[in-house]
């Protein structure tokens, strides 16, 4: 399914493990509670797509384009998310533990209950106080 054209598809409760998505078009696409582990996703764009309760563990979404994208209850836990695009998205209660996030675009984003890196989270904290 590399490159596939899923523009606005309905994929809700998929199961799409192991699915190479590589450079897929998944803007505005409804993936709710949709399981994706270690799904490879590769520049991927989400922009503006339904993604609240889905299952991203160990997935590949290096480069991948989540700009306001809604990531509500989604577990990015193991996930290589380097240099992926989050700006404006909603990652209220998102899982963001033990992923990288070297190179991301959290600009916009509201991260007070988003479960961070404890790495990161520290450097938040010390910008804060």
């Amino acid at each position: 399914m590399k490159g596939a054209r899923l523009e606005g598809a309905d994929l809700r409760k998929a199961k799409l493990t192991r699915a190479d998505l590589t450079g897929a078009n998944l803007r505005r696409a409804d993936l709710r509670n949709t399981d994706m582990t270690e799904a490879v996703l590769p520049g991927a764009d989400l922009t503006e797509a339904q993604v609240s309760g889905v299952e991203l563990f160990r997935c590949n979404l290096q480069g991948a384009i989540f700009h306001r994208a809604n990531l509500r209850n989604t577990n990015f836990r193991a996930a290589n998310i380097r240099g992926a695009q989050f700006a404006g998205a909603d990652l209220n209660v998102a899982i963001l533990r033990e992923t990288n996030l070297e190179g991301v675009d959290l600009s916009g984003v509201d991260l007070s209950t988003t479960l961070l890196p404890r790495s990161y989270a520290a450097t938040l904290r010390k910008k804060a106080g």
